[in-house]
């Protein structure tokens, strides 16, 4: 039986999103090898479809989301800070492909666009849905803010914990990772990077 046609949105080492097909059916049968290969019994009631609901578990994790970045002129000349805090996200640790979960706090000062803040969301959800690292993640939204807007400045944090530190080896139940990237004035300016300082501390 041949498995629907669906598609895997990536995102590429440019941060462009490309789509490939998935494999569905050879992702259940890898399923199955892996869980059988790991000891465990896959005949009872309970696990006979594990295979397939780990491979669409799997499949919708790693979907990145369409969106249009709608950005505005920036008629009024908005000169301050623009804060959107506590995004929350999951994505999975590229190297354990496990999840780590958390929140991000995403800034930019304006020039002459602003972004539909909506948009501040789902870019996060954009470079979350991947096998990704946190540090490259942060870094990540802050080249697509910088990119979409020609903005005076950004500054991205990124707190996540990693379940690949909270689950197994350190076993650091609760502890919890913090990555910040500055661009422009929230990099150079030491005014604006105070200030920025400041709204992460409060």
């Amino acid at each position: 039986m041949t498995s629907p046609a669906l598609s895997l949105d990536a995102v590429t080492d440019n941060g462009r999103v490309a789509s490939r097909p998935v494999d569905l059916e050879g992702a259940t049968a890898a399923a199955a090898q892996l869980l059988s290969a790991l000891g465990l019994d896959m005949d009872s009631d309970h696990r006979r479809d594990t295979p397939a609901r780990m491979a669409r578990a799997l499949t919708e994790m790693l979907k990145a989301p369409s969106f249009e970045p709608t950005t505005f002129d920036n008629a009024g000349g908005y000169d301050e800070l623009v804060v959107v805090d506590r995004i929350p996200f999951f994505s999975l640790c590229e190297h354990h492909v496990l999840p780590f979960i958390g929140e991000a706090t995403i800034a930019y000062a304006p020039k002459d666009r602003i972004v539909g803040l909506s948009k501040l969301a789902w870019v996060v959800q954009l470079y979350a849905r991947r096998l990704q690292t946190q540090e490259a993640m942060t870094q990540q939204i802050a080249d697509w803010l910088v990119e979409q807007l020609d903005p005076k400045g950004v500054g991205v944090r990124l707190r996540a914990e990693h379940l690949c530190m909270s689950l197994r080896g350190a076993r650091a139940i609760g502890a919890v990772t913090d990555t910040t990237t500055n661009r422009g004035v929230l990099a150079d300016d030491p005014a604006r990077r105070e200030e920025w300082q400041r709204r992460l501390s409060s």
